[in-house]
Parts: C-alpha cells; sequence; structure tokens
C-alpha cells in the first residue's frame, strides 16, 4: 500500500511539473498565429520563425554568443581561484571563496542594479562585452563550485609525488590536476551556458537597449501581442538546456559532479 501511494505521488508530481511544458508546447505547434491549447492544427513554422525571422534569428546568435564568452569568462576566472583555494588551507583564503559565491546568492536584481550602476559610473555602459563580462561575474559561483569538488576529489599525495619527481606547479597543473578536473571544469562551463542563455534581468540592465537577446527579445514582443514563437524559443531553451545536461550526465557522472557524493570522499 505504502508503495502504490508512494508512485502515485510522485506521479502526480511529475504530472505537476511536466504540466506547463505540456502546455507551452502544445501553444508551440499551432497552426494559427494564437496561444490556443489544445493547438487548433499543427505547424512547426514558428520553430522556422526563430531561424528566418531577422529579429528572432539575431537574438538567438546574440544570446548563443554571450553564453558562450560568458561562460569561458566565468571558467577563466574559477579555475585559478579554486587551484589557490585548494593549494592554500589557510582560513583567510575561504574570504576569496565567499567573494566568489556571493554574486549568485543575492537577489538577482540587486546584482543587476549593481552592476548596472559600475557600467554607467565607468561609461561603458550599453556595450556588448559588459554583458559578456556581467554574465562571467553573475555565473561564476557555478563553476566555481564544480572545479571546488573536482580539487577536493584529487589524492594530494599524487601531486606530492609529481614535485618529488621535480615538476614545478605548472607541470604539475598540466599533466596531473588538469586531466582529473577536466569533467567537473566542463560541466561547470555547461551550466553556466545554459543559464547565460536562459538570464534576462542581468543582461536587460546591462545592454538591454542595444542589444537584444532571446529573453530580452520574449518580453520586449509581449508590448505587442503575443504569438507562438514565443513558445517555441522556450521549448528551444528546454531541448538546449536538456540536451547540454544530457551529455553531461552521458559522459560524466553528474551526482558526482554535483556533489552528490562529496561525504563519501571526505
Amino acid at each position: 500500500m505504502n508503495t502504490i501511494l508512494t508512485r502515485l505521488y510522485f506521479t502526480l508530481i511529475g504530472i505537476f511539473l511536466a504540466a506547463p511544458i505540456v502546455v507551452v508546447a502544445g501553444v508551440s505547434v499551432n497552426a494559427k498565429q494564437s496561444l490556443n491549447f489544445p493547438p487548433q492544427g499543427f505547424s512547426l513554422s514558428w520553430y522556422g520563425a526563430i531561424f528566418t525571422d531577422p529579429g528572432w534569428r539575431a537574438a538567438f546568435f546574440a544570446s548563443v554568443i554571450l553564453a558562450l564568452c560568458a561562460a569561458a569568462l566565468a571558467v577563466a576566472i574559477a579555475l585559478p581561484l579554486a587551484w589557490f583555494l585548494w593549494r592554500r588551507l589557510a582560513p583567510w583564503a575561504q574570504v576569496f571563496q565567499l567573494l566568489g559565491i556571493a554574486p549568485f546568492t543575492l537577489p538577482p536584481v540587486i546584482t543587476a542594479l549593481g552592476l548596472l550602476t559600475f557600467w554607467a559610473a565607468t561609461g561603458f555602459y550599453g556595450q556588448p562585452w559588459t554583458a559578456v563580462i556581467s554574465h562571467a561575474i553573475f555565473f561564476v559561483t557555478l563553476p566555481l563550485v564544480t572545479l571546488s569538488l573536482g580539487f577536493s576529489a584529487i589524492d594530494r599525495s599524487l601531486v606530492e609525488a609529481a614535485a618529488t619527481m621535480g615538476a614545478d606547479d605548472r607541470t604539475i597543473f598540466r599533466t596531473v590536476v588538469l586531466p582529473l578536473i577536466a569533467p567537473y571544469l566542463v560541466s561547470g562551463y555547461a551550466f553556466a551556458f545554459v543559464l547565460s542563455l536562459n538570464e534576462y534581468i542581468v543582461a536587460y540592465m546591462t545592454v538591454g537597449f542595444v542589444m537584444e537577446t532571446l529573453p530580452i527579445k520574449i518580453f520586449n514582443a509581449l508590448r505587442y501581442g503575443y504569438t507562438p514563437v514565443m513558445a517555441s524559443v522556450t521549448i528551444l531553451f528546454v531541448a538546449i538546456a536538456a540536451t547540454v545536461f544530457g551529455l553531461v550526465a552521458r559522459f560524466g557522472d553528474l551526482p558526482k559532479l554535483l556533489g552528490a557524493n562529496a561525504d563519501d570522499r571526505s
């Protein structure tokens, strides 16, 4: 009896969580330009409009380029910081970890307002590269956490053995450490990429009037009505996220990359 109730409970939760996606997916294939559900007819033309309509196409590529660059910069910031925190066991070193986590723990609007104030004060407000830096700062927590997990999983005796054999820090990092943390580096990049692709507030507050990403394009398009293209973009985001996380899970141990086995290693 308890097993049946448990299965029923989780089935209801699954239906509750999947229902909005099912509705949006149905809306995205409407044959008519309306947000009706169940869909009236079937058409994939709204998905094609993402790439054929100049406005939606430009927003799509702007989002992808922004996410690719921001994720790369976030990893570039997090990697040396995580390496430093692993090598330096002094208590004061944890201050840098707190600084790396702080932007993501604050409410997004607070972080966005702070970045807006900073770029306006420096005279760079509206430059596309400021959105890259802003997203990298905002999402640096993700690769920092995954890389910290990766470093904590390394057997320090391997590093000590390499040092005993005469390897310097650069050689140790390249030949011993980097291969061991590579899955954590890739997963941190993937997490930052997906969230940057979907982020709206920080991008809008830094370059919203100069460059339209897909989330900004959706909100701007709402002023003129609702079209199934918006639903198509939503499903596209879900598909990209599912593909990225699926690849991470396929080629790596996703629970381990998320720290599920951290207690077992300590």
